[in-house]
């Protein structure tokens, strides 16, 4: 079973979006539900820090990006956050998307003013932080207590949602069989499936079945998209 939440508008933020941001909704499958129930109401109640989790392209970035405007967060990735003013963020919710890739330091502070009266953070990376390299003992501990929720590679529903938005973008109407053809032939990521629309539209032809067949036997060099 799977459901929507309602689109929303593009940000204006320095983020990669995992999901495309066009007209479709946001697909809710159970890919990703844990995840979106986990974000429904946090920080209403308390604030403090929580992590998304999970394989590229799997969507944990545009779900970052869709709390942050519904709490109105400050947006940073991980390597800009030894830019960010301290005073700037005292008591906001802040989004730190490829969270892992900040310093130590950094870290340690920022996860101390989650803790602060209207605080929060919300990190997105690939490995849990319980997973994470690092040196400070006072951050092992707190990355340890950090609640992570996974978000799994996508399932037919929004991988199908994916391809269909990608389609869209391009004004291609495929033939009906040919979304369910290339699900079960492409890795299950929004680059598999960004990189065989862009393929199929570089054809210039009806994408029907068969051009899907020639597209995806044309092969792909690096042998990660295509199965």
């Amino acid at each position: 079973m799977t459901t929507r939440l309602p689109a929303f508008d593009q940000m204006r933020l320095p983020l990669q979006s995992d999901l495309p941001e066009g007209p479709d909704s946001f697909v809710v499958s159970d890919c990703n539900r844990a995840a979106v129930e986990a974000l429904a109401d946090w920080p209403n109640l308390i604030g403090g820090v929580m992590a998304v989790c999970g394989p590229p392209g799997s969507g944990k970035s545009r779900l970052g990006q869709m709390w942050a405007e519904r709490v109105g967060a400050v947006a940073f990735h991980g390597g800009e956050a030894a830019l960010i003013d301290p005073l700037e963020i005292e008591g906001r919710p802040v989004l730190l998307d490829r969270a892992m890739d900040a310093d130590d330091e950094t870290l340690f502070h920022l996860i101390n003013l989650a803790q602060l009266p209207g605080g929060a953070m919300l990190m997105i990376s690939r490995p849990a932080p319980s997973a994470w390299a690092v040196e400070l003992p006072d951050l092992r501990s707190r990355l340890d207590a950090v609640r992570s929720i996974p978000v799994e590679a996508p399932d037919d529903a929004v991988l199908a949602a994916m391809l269909e938005t990608r389609f869209a973008e391009r004004g291609i109407r495929p033939a009906k069989d040919v979304v369910p053809y290339l699900l079960r032939r492409i890795d299950r990521s929004a680059a598999a499936a960004e990189a065989v629309v862009d393929r199929l539209n570089a054809l210039h032809r009806p994408v029907t079945r068969a051009l899907a067949r020639e597209a995806l036997e044309g092969g792909d060099e690096s042998g990660e998209l295509f199965g």
